[in-house]
């Protein structure tokens, strides 16, 4: 919704909907004329003049059993769009997060894994975070652990942080000797090499190029190739899917429909980070309201979800999800800290490991 929009309703009018949606968010029941009329310095009348407008061109809805109004999901998009004002946190809530953070802030996945349950504690919505995705990502380099007479584990590492293991097997038995090879080999020809370029034409080649070598090291070059190729899409930490039961919204058909989404990490990565035919994202934070999703089990959903940087470069996301009646300003605004935050403390963690 474009700001010509807000433009056309009167001040008054902005000015009832935003005392609706916070009034609402704030009790849950719909919203009379009599409190508003005490909230704003005017008459019963006017305001429900105002209302019956605000009704009329789809920014407001009414109950069927109540005379008050709720917001519509298009009074929603209004007022996070024009109506939020400040969205910032005190320096005294700064600090309180940042020391959440830290108990966790010594390796990027458990620092990821405790924002989104710092997130559901602190909204009661359901929460998640994102690993960064390998789009931008860099090998650092192959690290090897024998695990057994023919087994051993390779470990991927990333610019981004992550890091990912798998145990490979091989058809003889595997010496010291060998594993220093296999060290030496993948670092020489891998360390540096973005994470997109590991294709499946790129470890033939490599292959083709190690001669004799290669058939020492087939099953150690497929282990490789599968670690990145999973290593492009971004894992996603869940917190707080549970919260969701206590809110009046979500009876239990609704609920399980929405557990049921956030148990498909495909389509959810699909929502965090395509942004086709989404609304626009403020800075970095995306609100998307109801059916903004374009997802039925979401109808009755909002989502908020902020990017973080790592070094300047787009990388993962932390978000929440609950009813449409939520506090828009505050989350916003912790989101925003958050993300920053959780940017600012990967990028020290990969500059002391570089």
């Amino acid at each position: 919704m474009n700001r010509n929009t807000a433009e056309r309703l009167s001040p008054r009018k902005l000015q009832v909907l935003a005392a609706i949606v916070e009034s609402y968010v704030a009790t849950g029941e719909p919203v009379g004329s009599k409190s508003l009329a005490e909230r704003l310095g005017v008459s019963s009348a006017t305001i429900r003049n105002e209302m019956a407008a605000l009704a009329e061109i789809g920014y407001l809805e009414q109950p069927h059993t109540s005379a008050g109004r709720i917001p519509s999901q298009r009074g929603y998009r209004m007022y996070v769009d024009h109506l939020m004002g400040d969205l910032t946190i005190s320096p005294e809530e700064q600090m309180q997060l940042d020391r959440m953070l830290m108990l966790d802030a010594y390796e990027p996945e458990k620092l990821l894994e405790n924002v989104s349950r710092v997130l559901a504690s602190l909204t009661r919505f359901a929460a998640l975070s994102t690993t960064p995705s390998g789009s931008n990502a860099m090998i650092r380099g192959v690290q090897f652990v024998q695990t057994g007479r023919r087994t051993a584990m390779v470990i991927l590492m990333m610019s981004s942080g992550v890091m990912k293991n798998r145990v490979f097997k091989c058809d003889f038995d595997i010496t010291p000797e060998m594993m220093r090879i296999f060290f030496r080999v993948l670092n020489e020809r891998l360390a540096g090499q973005p994470l997109k370029a590991i294709t499946p034409p790129f470890m033939q080649g490599l292959a083709a190029s190690l001669g004799e070598l290669a058939i020492l090291m087939s099953s150690a070059l497929r282990a490789v190739l599968e670690l990145a190729q999973d290593s492009m899409e971004a894992d996603i930490r869940l917190n707080g899917q549970m919260n969701l039961l206590f809110y009046p919204e979500f009876d239990s058909g609704r609920a399980r429909r929405v557990m049921d989404f956030l148990e498909s990490r495909k389509a959810l990565c699909s929502l965090l980070f395509n942004d086709t035919d989404l609304p626009p994202a403020k800075g970095p934070v995306r609100i998307l309201i109801g059916t903004e999703s374009h997802r039925p089990e979401l109808q009755d959903s909002s989502i908020i979800v902020a990017r973080y940087d790592i070094a300047g470069q787009p990388a993962g996301a932390i978000g929440i999800l609950g009813p449409t009646r939520m506090d828009y300003r505050s989350l916003v605004a912790h989101l925003s800290y958050l993300s920053r935050s959780v940017g600012r403390m990967l990028t020290d963690l990969m500059s002391e490991e570089s």
